[in-house]
């Protein structure tokens, strides 16, 4: 049997409206030099630009998070059945964490503990840098690398301002795309922050050894529920709908619904709640293709499920991201909070809750599709 090319992932999930366009094809394409494949836009499917130069070599194939042709070799190296009897993966443990840094307490998403983690290995010299997700307005991020404190604190959405730039893109979107970030940079080792598709398929890679694969020192993996993506009318009718203005949100966060937390108008913070199914609409159609929610195949997991407000709910899985989170605990970076059997089983089952809710939510689309 013929290897299969990029023209079968065009007609097995592009074509279908799977595509996570994680980039991953585009970025480690073994012609690239020849420029094969491109994301000529962001918000779509990567596409040919010169097919006659394919080596057909199959490897874009191979790491796309929706052809699973890896999950048996990736089950066995992370200790993963399915989703069916473990929908929350294999973990080493659970915690409820906090920065002990105010300012990446103050601009972090939940407990500033990504951060905190990240910031530790650099100035320990575990890793060069990192990529990391940059806000630069209410549903818009972008990939950055960073290698420093401030750089840190710059990309963690301390201002959600809508600049003038990007008043004229028409559209919004939440998901980033951090694993084109990987080709950007000399570096030697390297830790990554991404969707579930995203740390998948750069487990295929690694599993493959495509190069610079191999320089990922580290994996952390965000919960993911779903990514949204607005265009203009949608930005319209969301702010019509839920009397928010997007200018007007000081920060985003996802617990057991998304919350946004408006600018004080003089009579106080203002937090609004949405449940996730109010917000479907808006969702990045790719996203009802996946069912994996707590990130299976990082090292770490992050989230803010599960855990009080200013705190992150972090699953170390592997042996290098459990013996990273007690370094940095021990260090005095972040504080642990201390969870009786009960609360940890609580926070698993709510988890577990999510996950299975997203598995569901994947075979209903997929049936669909057949």
């Amino acid at each position: 049997m013929s290897p299969k090319t990029f023209q079968d992932l065009i007609t097995e999930v592009h074509d279908k409206g799977i595509c996570q366009e994680c980039g991953g094809c585009v970025s480690f394409c073994s012609s690239a030099e020849y420029d094969i494949i491109a994301l000529r836009d962001p918000y779509s499917p990567p596409v040919y630009i010169n097919e006659d130069k394919c080596l057909e070599c199959g490897i874009c194939y191979h790491i796309c998070p929706q052809t699973h042709v890896l999950d048996d070799e990736l089950s066995k190296t992370y200790q993963f059945k399915d989703f069916s009897t473990m929908p929350i993966g294999n973990y080493k443990n659970i915690y409820s964490c906090q920065a002990a840094d105010q300012e990446f307490l103050k601009y972090g998403t939940d407990g500033g503990v990504v951060n905190s983690i990240i910031n530790y290995m650099i100035e320990k010299k575990l890793i060069d840098g990192s990529i990391v997700s940059k806000t630069d307005a209410p549903f818009s991020r972008e990939a950055a690398f960073a290698d420093s404190k401030y750089d840190l604190i710059k990309a963690s959405g301390a201002k959600l301002e809508i600049s003038p730039q990007l008043k004229e893109i028409q559209k919004f979107c939440t998901y980033t795309h951090s694993i084109q970030k990987l080709n950007h940079y000399k570096f030697k080792k390297l830790a990554i922050v991404g969707t579930p598709c995203q740390i998948y398929t750069i487990r295929c890679m690694q599993d493959l050894g495509v190069t610079p694969s191999q320089n990922i020192e580290i994996c952390l993996g965000l919960f993911c529920f779903e990514n949204f993506l607005f265009d203009r009318s949608q930005i319209e009718r969301f702010e019509k709908d839920f009397n928010i203005s997007f200018e007007n949100i000081e920060k985003l966060n996802i617990k057991e619904d998304i919350i946004f937390r408006l600018k004080d108008d003089g009579t106080g913070e203002k937090v609004i709640h949405i449940p996730f199914n109010q917000i479907e609409d808006y969702m990045r159609p790719a996203c009802r293709a996946c069912n994996d929610f707590s990130n299976i195949y990082a090292d770490i997991s992050f989230g803010g499920l599960g855990s009080p407000d200013k705190y992150t709910t972090v699953i170390t899985r592997t042996k290098k991201g459990e013996e990273l989170l007690l370094k940095t605990v021990n260090a005095g970076v972040i504080r642990a909070s201390e969870l009786d059997k009960s609360k940890k089983n609580s926070m698993l089952e709510l988890i577990t809750q999510f996950s299975r809710l997203k598995i569901d939510r994947k075979d209903a689309f997929m049936k669909d599709l057949k």
